[in-house]
């Protein structure tokens, strides 16, 4: 579980670990990274309180390095990774386990449940989990068991992560996707099971959930220049709005501008391009209310801008995302390669490591 900042539920995602009835020994290593609130001082207390719980150092702070040390510290042949804020549900480890050994999948994974406590955590969550703000991937919305190409989270054999040369250091976001597509190229299966069901904490404020998003779509970028052959609709639908609504408000203002300052009457046109960000926004508002109408109407009167930060934030990421921002698999450092594929210590089973 690599953590940083995750003072609020670090204690509750952990005892969701070690409260599981999984029928063989389990470890929990917590990879700490430089945090500004007490995650580390929880950390360890949990640690001494538990021996299952082990703290390691992560002092880069960034997750996919995160993965790496937590696998390097584990002792085991499964590797479960959990979120520092998610909550796993009861059984989820026995579960997984069994899946892997009856599917022989490299890793098994299931559905984000985004579950808000806030009215804007709440529309965060229903945006998370709709068509109408992720589209259609089976680990945000569901569907029926099978082959997909990456799932949330992840039940992991470590030969496969091994194999595969670990977490990409260098690939900062979509981290989990870029591993298993490297294990699926090798011939490996990452197999979705909707029983899995892992309770997520969304975004508290809209400033995180912009950010959040931005960054989602600028690793994104970095996905489909380098794997073209997976750029897909749902991928460059949200940078397709964001580009049309900018083009569309920047004409529309500039038409305004024109006419207040009596222009020739041929540039008052542009004013016309004010229909695509009016349009979209009328979109958004129809599409979120309808389909969130079982919400509560405090949360219901979010949907609209929640759908309009996740659409607009990750097609911006995706359109301004620099070539120079990830470097490639060759930059990474080899000895890092080395460790990840290290012989596991012997004497156990399962393993639990997870992301921020």
């Amino acid at each position: 579980m690599p953590v940083r900042n995750e003072e609020r539920y670090l204690a509750e995602s952990v005892a969701r670990v070690l409260g599981q009835d999984y029928p063989g020994p389990l470890e929990l290593v917590l990879a700490v990274g430089p945090s500004a609130d007490r995650t580390e001082q929880i950390a360890r207390e949990l640690a001494a309180a538990d021996p299952r719980v082990t703290v390691a150092a992560n002092p880069t702070g960034q997750i996919p390095a995160a993965l790496n040390v937590a696998v390097r510290t584990a002792r085991h042949q499964v590797i479960a990774r959990i979120d520092g804020h998610a909550m796993l549900p009861d059984g989820y480890l026995r579960t997984a386990v069994a899946e892997l050994a009856q599917t022989g999948a490299a890793d098994v994974g299931g559905v984000m449940a985004a579950e808000g406590l806030t009215p804007f955590q709440r529309a965060v969550a229903w945006g998370m989990t709709s068509k109408a703000g992720v589209g259609s991937a089976a680990f945000h919305t569901g569907g029926g068991a099978g082959q997909v190409d990456s799932v949330y989270l992840g039940v992991y054999r470590r030969q496969a992560i091994e194999q595969a040369g670990g977490w990409d250091e260098g690939m900062l976001r979509a981290e989990d996707w870029d591993l298993n597509y490297r294990i699926r190229s090798g011939g490996g299966v990452i197999w979705f099971t909707p029983e899995l069901r892992v309770t997520y904490r969304p975004r508290a404020s809209v400033r995180t959930l912009a950010s959040q998003y931005f960054h989602y779509g600028r690793w994104r970028r970095v996905i489909v220049r380098e794997h073209p052959e997976t750029a897909s609709f749902r991928y460059l639908a949200p940078p397709g709005a964001a580009a049309l609504v900018t083009a569309g408000l920047a004409a529309g203002v500039a038409g305004l501008a024109a006419l207040a300052a009596g222009a020739p009457a041929g540039l008052g046109w542009l004013a016309a391009g004010l229909v695509i960000p009016v349009t979209y926004l009328a979109g958004i508002t129809a599409v979120g209310l309808a389909l969130a109408r079982r919400e509560p109407s405090g949360v219901r009167a979010r949907v609209p801008l929640v759908l309009g930060v996740m659409h607009m934030c990750w097609g911006a990421g995706f359109l301004t995302s620099p070539k120079r921002l990830h470097r490639g698999r060759g930059a990474r450092d080899p000895e890092a390669d080395a460790r990840v594929g290290q012989p596991a210590a012997p004497g156990g089973r399962q393993a639990v490591a997870g992301r921020e």
